[in-house]
């Protein structure tokens, strides 16, 4: 997809699957859960789907809709919030050029900031350890009473914290998801290929652009 011509103020990224590569992490931790609760485990790909919309979003669709809106879903969550406590930062890291490219935006002086659909508390612990090298000037996960993405409620309180319309930020994700996110909020929409979802999806979501390489975005800006 090809390239636009505005002047972006500033760059919010989406973590899981676009700036941490946490894919191993969570299914290790949802695994457990699963075994827990006398399910089969699922494999790595599987996970790919699943990951993106959230804690119960993904236990919904692992366990299956007949326990959509058991007590045992609810007991699920906190068992993967528990597991996952434990192992979240063992395979974690930044996808391959993420430091440079954060090195690189830091330097034209951008303001950057995440929003996550990760529960907060785990979307800032990631940030804050794996992600300690760079000023992100606001970190916004998953919390009581703010709408999950697509909803673009969180991307709004972003947006008014870093005083910049939003017309001039581009958000980068790897989900539908984050596109209909970005759109809704009137944002850039940017669709990254080394995440957990594909091309198509990316599009048929609403990427105006598509990058294969985080040095890819230099070029937008």
């Amino acid at each position: 997809m090809g390239k636009q011509d505005r002047n972006f103020h500033a760059v919010v990224f989406d973590l899981d699957g676009t700036l941490l590569d946490t894919l191993q992490d969570i299914a290790v931790a949802a695994n457990a859960t699963l075994v827990e609760l006398g399910e089969q485990e699922l494999d790595l790909q599987t996970y790919r789907g699943l990951v993106g919309e959230g804690v119960v979003s993904l236990l919904r669709r692992a366990l299956g809709t007949g326990k959509a809106d058991s007590e045992e879903l609810s007991r699920a969550v906190a068992r993967l919030e528990y597991h996952y406590g434990l192992n979240w930062n063992r395979h974690t890291r930044p996808y391959a050029g993420i430091p440079q490219l954060l090195d690189a935006l830091v330097a034209r002086r951008l303001p950057l900031a995440v929003l996550s659909n990760k529960p907060h508390g785990f979307t800032t612990l990631c940030v804050e350890h794996l992600l300690a090298d760079w000023r992100f000037q606001a970190v916004l996960g998953a919390r009581e009473g703010l709408p999950r993405k697509p909803d673009p409620t969180g991307l709004h309180q972003i947006l008014a914290q870093l005083q910049v319309q939003a017309d001039r930020v581009l958000y980068l994700g790897d989900t539908a998801i984050d596109m209909q996110t970005a759109a809704a909020a009137g944002c850039y929409p940017v669709g990254v290929s080394w995440g957990f979802r594909s091309n198509e999806e990316l599009q048929a979501g609403g990427a105006r652009s598509l990058i294969s390489s985080p040095d890819q975005l230099l070029e937008m800006l």
